[in-house]
């Protein structure tokens, strides 16, 4: 049985942090795993910002309200979910995912927490476990899945060297060039093609 693992931002829906800073005017807050590839010091550096300006979850919740599906991810979503089982793998949190997940008819997400004060203050993030991209492959694989992933980001790399086969995803060329090993796409027919061509079942491509 072969299992599907996405990225969710930049894969699926736009870069939350980036939608926000333009919202806010806030050009710091546009940094990303695509940049800064250390996780910890991208949140520390998000809410630092986040503090000095005085905005809260509330703040990021009404722009996310705000924000839909990259234009194809629906119909991709659908057409995974028909011929794989699917989960997402992120490291976004669910206090953010609930009104993209909706209207990508909620597919299975694994990802983090935030930690709110009474205010809506974020103080602080849980990870879900370390490097939980490659550990989540590793326990699919110990439940006798074939995993096929992919993802845009530094933070996607663990996940696609732990997967069956791996796939970059409108991945800057930073990440492209460091990571020569996996096939890299810009469309989702493109994507889409890359899966069938990983699978070991007769998929027909685009």
């Amino acid at each position: 049985m072969e299992i599907a693992c996405l990225d969710l931002e930049g894969v699926l829906v736009p870069e939350i942090w980036i939608g926000f800073a333009e919202k806010t005017g806030i050009d710091e807050l546009r940094a990303t795993t695509r940049e800064v590839p250390d996780y910890d010091e991208l949140m520390q550096q998000r809410l630092r910002i986040l503090s000095e300006h005085g905005l809260g979850l509330p703040d990021i919740q009404e722009v996310i309200a705000t924000m839909a599906p990259l234009p194809g991810a629906q119909e991709f979503v659908k057409w995974l979910k028909a011929n794989f089982q699917l989960i997402i793998l992120s490291d976004t949190f669910y206090e953010f995912s609930y009104p993209l997940m909706r209207q990508l008819d909620f597919p299975t997400l694994f990802c983090h927490k935030l930690v709110c004060d009474d205010t809506g203050k974020i103080v602080d993030y849980k990870l879900r476990q370390p490097d939980p991209k490659r550990a989540s492959v590793q326990a699919l694989h110990g439940l006798k899945f074939r995993v096929i992933a992919s993802g845009d980001s530094y933070n996607d790399v663990s996940m696609l060297e732990e997967a069956d086969a791996g796939i970059l995803f409108r991945a800057p060329e930073r990440v492209i060039e460091e990571f020569p090993q996996y096939p890299a796409v810009t469309d989702y027919a493109d994507l889409r093609n890359e899966f069938c061509k990983a699978s070991l079942r007769d998929l027909s491509p685009t």
